[in-house]
């Protein structure tokens, strides 16, 4: 089988050729290795993929033997584990509709097990993909904790969701919880972003998906992507050119997650 080991832990002498010697030790083959070593905090990371005859539990007893001395946060996954997904959204469908045919098809290594919506709007799209749809009106937390308790995804996106979800949520989940933002960060707050950004003559349109903490709007960045605009671009055109820029980045932001590919660094992200 196809195994993926997601690891960090202070940068020291002799992580990796514990690693490898773990695999070894598995009669495991390395097909894809990726590290990195964070200058300010010292913070060692690293993502392997690998083949073993062995189980998930019997590889991982390897590692934690080889790699017990470094007191170091290990996860493992098999390759082709398609994450459990619970997705937000409130009126706008761009963002949900790629996420929805993009998991379709396979392009997204995810499993969407229900979408939360505070209006009705989108339940006939949710349900047309045989998604479970559930209203949760005047953004009632205590249901949203409810669902998530049960659900128990291993992500959550928020895909246009214009509602805040409070600290408790945002506390319990941290790493577990990406928005997309209509703009770089920091950005034009508020109501109608780009017509803001058409008073203000903008010559990119651009995107950020983060992830959700207590602080709204100011979660480690994942990725932003950005288009060119010019002044004959009204605000219908510029809402246009956002939608797409914005589905592109959350869909690639949950890529990246579902292939384990971020790690989490104090309020900033190393993606590989």
């Amino acid at each position: 089988m196809e195994l993926v080991a997601k690891l960090s832990c202070a940068d020291q002498p002799g992580i990796v050729n514990a690693v490898t010697s773990a695999i070894l030790a598995g009669s495991g083959n390395i097909l894809e290795n990726q590290q990195f070593t964070d200058p300010i905090t010292n913070l060692f990371v690293m993502r392997t993929k690998f083949q073993t005859e062995l189980s998930t539990k019997e590889i991982a007893s390897k590692f934690h033997e080889a790699l017990n001395r470094f007191q170091i946060n290990l996860e493992i996954f098999p390759a082709e584990y398609r994450k459990k997904t619970l997705v937000f959204a409130s009126q706008e469908s761009h963002c949900l509709r790629d996420l929805l045919y993009l998991s379709e098809i396979g392009d997204l290594q995810i499993e969407i097990v229900g979408v939360i919506s505070n209006h009705e709007s989108l339940k006939d799209l949710v349900e047309l993909a045989k998604v479970q749809f559930f209203y949760v009106p005047r953004n009632n937390q205590i249901e949203i904790i409810k669902l998530i308790s049960q659900i128990q995804p291993d992500l959550m996106v928020l895909a246009r969701y214009m509602q805040i979800l409070n600290s408790e949520i945002c506390q319990q989940n941290i790493g577990k919880i990406i928005n997309i933002h209509h703009s770089f960060l920091p950005g034009f707050k508020g109501a109608k972003p780009y017509h803001q950004a058409y008073e203000r003559g903008v010559k990119i349109i651009g995107a950020t998906a983060h992830f959700v903490t207590e602080h709204l709007d100011e979660g480690p960045i994942i990725i932003q992507d950005i288009s060119h605009v010019d002044h004959a671009y009204e605000p219908v055109d510029l809402i246009s050119v956002g939608r797409d820029i914005e589905r592109r980045v959350l869909s690639k932001a949950v890529k990246l997650f579902a292939q384990d590919k971020i790690f989490l660094v104090g309020n900033k992200t190393i993606v590989f």
